[in-house]
């Protein structure tokens, strides 16, 4: 699906605020609020955007505490049997295969570092997995671009 200047508009636009009604945002890019709604929905159903969603500040959220976790893996491992295995760890809040030495990285978010043990343990325990690696967050510098 080819996106113009005016799509690419309307999306940094939600990405500063998610929440800005189609007149909001037709003012913004020139538009009438019902172009805005088509514009939206047709980059909806093409799979441009491909979801919305509300941050919650992790404290309130009960899992303040983060890791990201270099997985190394047994020989070689697709993709969707990763995404199979990870999927059903519940702390795992994203994977990704990546270059470099590692396999895949996985962002662990748990309630405390007794919590995030018990999720770690249960990645380890994968049979995909040979040795991890881990890094816990002390400090988020910033979150997500277009995130305040």
């Amino acid at each position: 699906m080819a996106i113009d200047d005016l799509d690419r508009s309307i999306l940094a636009l939600l990405r500063d605020d998610a929440r800005a009604s189609y007149a909001e945002m037709g003012d913004r890019v020139g538009l009438s609020p019902s172009a805005v709604k088509r514009r939206m929905d047709r980059m909806i159903a093409d799979d441009v955007i491909q979801g919305f969603t509300v941050l919650i500040d992790p404290e309130i959220d009960g899992r303040s505490t983060e890791a990201y976790v270099e997985l190394f893996c047994r020989g070689t491992v697709a993709p969707h049997e990763l995404r199979r295995v990870l999927s059903g760890i519940p702390d795992v809040d994203e994977a990704f295969t990546v270059t470099g030495s590692a396999d895949a990285i996985v962002r662990i978010r748990a309630r405390n570092p007794p919590h995030l043990e018990v999720a770690l343990e249960k990645v380890r325990l994968a049979p995909q997995v040979d040795s991890t690696r881990s890094a816990i967050v002390l400090s988020r510098l910033f979150g997500p671009r277009g995130v305040d």
